[in-house]
């Protein structure tokens, strides 16, 4: 096991971090001036650790709304897995008291290791791709990130104003909203991401998704969009059955003060914001 030391990440460690990023493909899609690492070190935690001074050998990262912790990130170099690096970040980025959730990957050393930290599966997280176009289209109107914020924070368990109005500061980047709900959505290269989104009800996100999709395709432009989807949302069966392909799949983590804070069923979080 080698000694690592876990620091939070300085402007000089940037480059190293998302060099590590990239090595998993983390970064696609964002832009270059502003990507889910300066959120996470704006509105929650990114630490680097490092067995000596000359490289970064991984990093971890979280978000904050309210009184949760989204565990967004947690990634070290292939080359120095399983030698206590992960272990020493987590030791830090999930200390002290306070609901916890994060998304596990399909590795199973990794749900072990959240297990032991105080989370368990809750439900499948699953990102789904398809086509925007031909898909029911409640009307929905542009918003603005202030207004939805407080309903954001009723379905996701906890406030993040400065997180949502960075996110909609991003280019390509719209909020919708309906009377219910709310979904952010992203034009990037041709493809939209939806998330966060979410709805009084479980009924009220969905719409809220359909009609962000119908309106920022317009149906003039064929679309491809991705959406990460928990496997309890009415959305799965309405995206799958209308031709959607399930491209990867996560596992829903939270500790017990999350699972009270919480609905899946009414809320589809941003596949790196939570």
């Amino acid at each position: 096991m080698q000694g690592f030391t876990v620091r939070a990440a300085a402007d000089a460690d940037m480059p190293a971090v998302r060099h590590v990023a990239e090595s998993f493909g983390l970064l696609t899609g964002w832009p270059a001036a502003g990507d889910f690492l300066d959120a996470e070190r704006a509105f929650g935690t990114l630490l680097i650790a490092s067995a000596d001074a000359r490289e970064t050998h991984g990093f971890g990262g979280t978000l904050r709304r309210g009184a949760v912790t989204h565990l967004g990130d947690l990634f070290v170099l292939r080359g120095h897995q399983s030698a206590g690096a992960g272990r020493a970040l987590l030791s830090q980025l999930l200390a002290g008291d306070g609901p916890k959730v994060t998304f596990a990957s399909s590795d199973p050393r990794a749900v072990s290791l959240y297990v032991q930290y105080g989370l368990r599966p809750w439900c499948p997280l699953l990102y789904l791709t398809g086509p925007a176009a031909g898909l029911p289209a409640p009307p929905v109107g542009e918003t603005r990130p202030e207004d939805v914020a407080p309903l954001d924070a009723r379905a996701a368990g906890g406030a993040r104003p400065g997180t949502l109005a960075w996110y909609a500061a991003i280019p390509g980047v719209t909020p919708y909203a309906t009377d219910r709900g709310y979904a952010f959505a992203r034009v990037t290269d041709g493809q939209i991401v939806i998330g966060p989104a979410g709805g009084e009800t479980p009924q009220d996100c969905a719409r809220a998704v359909l009609g962000a999709l119908a309106a920022t395709t317009g149906g003039t432009f064929p679309h491809v969009a991705r959406i990460a989807v928990p496997g309890v949302h009415p959305l799965v069966p309405v995206l799958i059955g209308a031709g959607w392909r399930i491209s990867d799949m996560d596992t829903f983590m939270a500790d017990d003060a999350a699972l009270a804070m919480i609905d899946p069923g009414r809320y589809i979080p941003h596949p790196d914001l939570g």
